[in-house]
């Protein structure tokens, strides 16, 4: 079976051809020579895959006829990854989420019409006139000619 395929039967990407792409970046590789998409894959082989900056290996024990479920994944491959890659996912995760909580940044529209709500919009409706504002009558203009 192709590399690309086997990718996509064993759902580590979604389709087939995000499989490819990241098989052409040379993302992907069998033992330690990178692949092209038509590469076979063969029983005992350790694919290489480098995805969310982290590399995983696994082994195939077995082909696919086809695409199959998440649950049957574990019967065809093996994970072999070693766990300080899983640390360093778990580490870029937390520190993502330290600098964005949800809710913060950009207000919505419902928190700018409560914010309205609290200040108020007096400011507007008392002074409709510039003039009046500063303080100036508009004819000394006038007087001056």
């Amino acid at each position: 079976m192709r590399i690309d395929k086997f990718l996509w039967s064993i759902r580590f990407y979604k389709t087939r051809s995000i499989a490819a792409e990241e098989i052409k970046k040379n993302r992907v590789s069998i033992g330690t020579s990178a692949v092209k998409s038509s590469k076979e894959v063969k029983e005992g082989d350790t694919i290489k895959i480098r995805k969310n900056q982290i590399d995983y290996k696994i082994k195939v024990i077995q082909i696919p006829k086809s695409r199959i479920g998440a649950k049957l994944v574990s019967l065809h491959i093996q994970d072999v990854t070693d766990k300080e890659q899983y640390e360093l996912l778990k580490l870029r995760k937390m520190s993502q989420d330290y600098y964005r909580n949800k809710g913060e940044g950009r207000p919505t529209k419902k928190d700018r019409r409560e914010m309205d709500d609290y200040v108020g919009n007096d400011i507007d409706s008392d002074f409709t006139d510039w003039d009046d504002f500063f303080g100036e009558t508009g004819n000394e203009d006038e007087n001056e000619d």
